[in-house]
């Protein structure tokens, strides 16, 4: 199984989750590798990539950094080294698509995406690599896309992105209304209160899913880590690493017996007094090393 990572992923100066932990994560993989993966590096998007999904003014906007509020709608300080570090970044989430093809399972230490509109940032997400993944995957042969959210904010950004794409479908399961909106058509919003109800709510949207058979044979994942219940961003009582351990064989094992390839990014996931930097990047691995382990599990039916 791949994992695409590039330095060029944390190439802004700003110091934050977004901007860093996907260093981290390949650091420790490659101090500490996880059987079954490499580590691979993407090809970055070129700027007419990005303007398939997002406006000409703010594209121009981040790569020239003029209007500057535009250029920094994100949130961060804007730098020559934004533009380089978002082509990377939603390279990436392409690469991992282009693999996950192959093999079934791919990911990319992308991160920083779900919030990012058409025409403007927003909550530290410059470029919505998601949607250009899904879109980019249509064109090359893919009939129907799942996003799956689970980041514990809401993905307003990707909604706006893709509402004008009937062969995209959200489905977004969060725990914190920040970026809250209204589904449409071809998105589904669903808020967890309680931690107690998370697995529940994920295990039945899954199954209508399932149900509706909407035809998807590719998924992208956004797996956040800040529902976790001591992320100090989005944590959600009782939410805990079982929890979310439980959640990702979920998942991986949902979309291999629907025959859905996927791929995975990062996404949410922050340090706070009871989340250390090691216990963050843990929880990241355990996205990357459920996906291996269920990878691993379908060899034998697959080759049956």
């Amino acid at each position: 199984m791949n994992i695409f990572f590039d330095q060029a992923f944390t190439l802004l100066s700003h110091s934050f989750e977004t901007t860093r932990k996907a260093a981290w994560i390949a650091e420790s993989m490659r101090e500490n590798p996880i059987p079954g993966v490499d580590i691979q590096q993407p090809k970055a998007l070129e700027k007419s990539d990005l303007m398939e999904v997002h406006s000409v003014a703010y594209v121009e906007a981040l790569e020239s950094g003029d209007p500057r509020q535009l250029a920094e709608s994100h949130g961060f300080p804007w730098e020559p080294n934004l533009f380089p570090m978002v082509l990377s970044t939603s390279g990436g989430v392409v690469a991992a698509v282009e693999a996950a093809r192959r093999c079934g399972i791919s990911g990319s230490l992308s991160t920083g995406l779900h919030h990012a509109r058409r025409a403007v940032g927003k909550g530290f997400c410059a470029v919505n690599g998601l949607a250009i993944a899904a879109k980019k995957a249509l064109r090359a042969g893919c009939q129907r896309v799942l996003i799956l959210d689970m980041d514990a904010h809401c993905g307003g950004g990707t909604q706006d992105c893709i509402s004008n794409e009937s062969k995209v479908f959200q489905v977004d399961l969060s725990v914190h209304p920040f970026d809250r909106y209204q589904p449409a058509h071809n998105s589904h919003l669903v808020m967890v209160d309680h931690g107690a109800d998370y697995l529940t709510c994920i295990e039945h949207e899954l199954e209508t899913l399932a149900s509706r058979d909407m035809g998807f044979d590719l998924c992208l994942y956004n797996a956040g880590m800040d529902p976790f219940e001591f992320c100090p961003h989005g944590g959600l009582e009782g939410v805990s690493k079982r929890v979310l351990l439980e959640r990702e064989r979920m998942v991986f094992r949902w979309c291999l017996r629907q025959r859905i390839l996927i791929a995975l990014v990062i996404a949410g996931g922050y340090q706070g007094s009871r989340l250390e930097r090691q216990d963050l990047v843990g929880l990241h691995r355990m996205t990357i090393e459920a996906a291996a382990e269920v990878l691993q599990e379908s060899k034998p039916s697959a080759t049956a």
